[in-house]
């Protein structure tokens, strides 16, 4: 096992833990309350700092439940947290969702009806996400990292096998 240091910028935050014993992925919970518009973006932070050891790097992946759940999207995902920064973690959110509804046969904005701000402890597909402190926004995977030598040469064709083909070559 290896050690990962954190330092906690409040008291009350959440540590990233293992929901279950065989995850290979932590749980990372929000440190704010944040409000996500539809069709926006938002930098959540966790309220810790990590020393990640070198050769290492922190990925930070969806939930596969927020994926399948909601339309709220890791924009960089996997997130790679390098082990020379000594930030805060912060996770990069994005709500897909349109910002409109049909109702009684005309569209309405989103942010004229109250009932569709969401939470992530339900299933919805459009509207505002409330992200509340203490939510589980990600998950973070301690991941070795190879450092590459790259060579220069006059061709790569000779070089191992070619698999031809090229962006979807293999079909759907």
């Amino acid at each position: 096992m290896t050690a990962v240091y954190f330092e906690k910028l409040n008291e009350d935050v959440k540590v990233p833990f293992y929901a279950s014993a065989g995850d290979a992925g932590m749980d990372v919970c929000a440190d704010e309350d944040v409000i996500i518009a539809p069709g926006e973006t938002a930098l959540v932070k966790t309220g810790l700092k990590l020393a990640i050891p070198e050769g290492y790097e922190v990925q930070v992946r969806p939930r596969s439940g927020l994926s399948l759940k909601t339309p709220l999207r890791l924009c960089n995902a996997p997130g790679t947290i390098d082990s020379g920064y000594r930030g805060e973690l912060c996770i990069i959110l994005q709500n897909t969702s349109k910002d409109y509804q049909w109702v009684n046969d005309q569209i309405a904005r989103m942010r004229d009806i109250p009932e569709n701000h969401h939470s992530l402890r339900e299933k919805w597909t459009s509207g505002y996400c409330d992200i509340h402190k203490g939510d589980r926004i990600a998950q973070m995977v301690l991941c070795r990292v190879e450092k590459v030598d790259l060579q220069p040469v006059d061709s790569v064709e000779n070089i191992g096998t070619d698999r031809g083909g090229g962006f979807g070559h293999s079909g759907v």
